[in-house]
């Protein structure tokens, strides 16, 4: 019950971000909204850890996890996603970034020693021609002109470093690294990279201070960052990298229902039948095996 509670709520928040992550293009370079993000979201928890009088002091090997986790999964792979909506549409990105459940499940076999289970990657396939019956219409007008193909080599890095994040998270939590501080440092590394990046490559420190900005900036640091990431993070330790990494192909669809509501997304028929097949490997991933 408690697994199933924080998948809906990590489903629910984070697909939410695509929609209002639309509020901070624009004005501010991507590098600099990510590391706002995170570098707001890494205090709060930073905060809370002090109020709960939680332990902050670590190893260095610790640290050094940590910032590979921050790294991965609180940086680069947020700065692939928009480098490669730049030239594809939501939904091809959002295709190539389901594959996350194919590397989680290899990955985890290759670092982790972790058993294939063949129930996980059968529900995973059925969610995959889920998402892209969804995405249908897009992937038909994909093209691979040489902007694009580069840009689809983004998403897919962007795929596999979120994959070795959620691994690295894995591999903390089984030696003991306690989630929410490991967040909170992971948070902060990933934000101080994202900075480094962005002075590598000349980007302007900018901030736009308009209500539309902040608020979609307190939204994905608390809500998106804080609270989606500390439930996704703590439902992979419970069922495993596999298993939590389901999340990422009912997001899109989490994301349609909002753009039904509020961009007028018109359903289509294959649209609705690669729901009922994403719900169909949702229900399979998530039920528990009978003893």
């Amino acid at each position: 019950m408690k697994n199933t509670l924080l998948f809906i709520i990590v489903s629910l928040i984070w697909g939410s971000t695509w929609l209002v992550i639309k509020f901070q293009l624009g004005v501010v370079d991507p590098l600099l909204s990510i590391f706002y993000r995170f570098i707001l979201a890494a205090a709060i928890i930073f905060v809370f850890s002090f109020l709960r009088r939680l332990n902050l002091k670590f190893s260095l090997k610790q640290h050094f996890y940590m910032a590979l986790l921050g790294a991965l999964l609180f940086g680069l792979n947020y700065w692939f996603v928009y480098l490669a909506e730049l030239h594809l549409t939501s939904g091809v990105v959002a295709v190539v970034f389901s594959t996350i459940i194919i590397f989680n499940i290899l990955f985890g076999a290759l670092f982790l020693k972790s058993k294939i289970r063949w129930n996980v990657v059968f529900s995973a396939m059925l969610g995959f021609i889920g998402i892209a019956l969804v995405f249908w219409d897009e992937l038909l007008g994909f093209t691979f002109s040489s902007a694009n193909s580069v840009a689809f080599m983004f998403a897919l890095v962007g795929a596999i470093s979120a994959s070795l994040g959620n691994i690295t998270s894995a591999y903390n939590q089984k030696n003991d690294l306690p989630v929410i501080q490991a967040n909170a440092f992971g948070m902060l590394y990933g934000a101080l990279i994202m900075l480094t990046l962005a002075f590598i490559t000349g980007k302007p420190l900018t901030f736009d201070f308009s209500v539309s900005y902040v608020a979609s900036l307190l939204y994905l640091a608390v809500f998106g960052s804080v609270v989606g990431f500390g439930s996704y993070l703590t439902l992979l330790g419970n069922i495993g990298a596999d298993k939590a990494a389901y999340v990422t192909l009912v997001l899109p669809i989490i994301a349609l229902l909002l753009s039904t509501i509020f961009e007028d997304y018109q359903w289509t028929a294959l649209a609705m039948i690669g729901v009922v097949l994403i719900t169909l490997g949702n229900i399979l991933i998530l039920r528990r095996k009978r003893v």
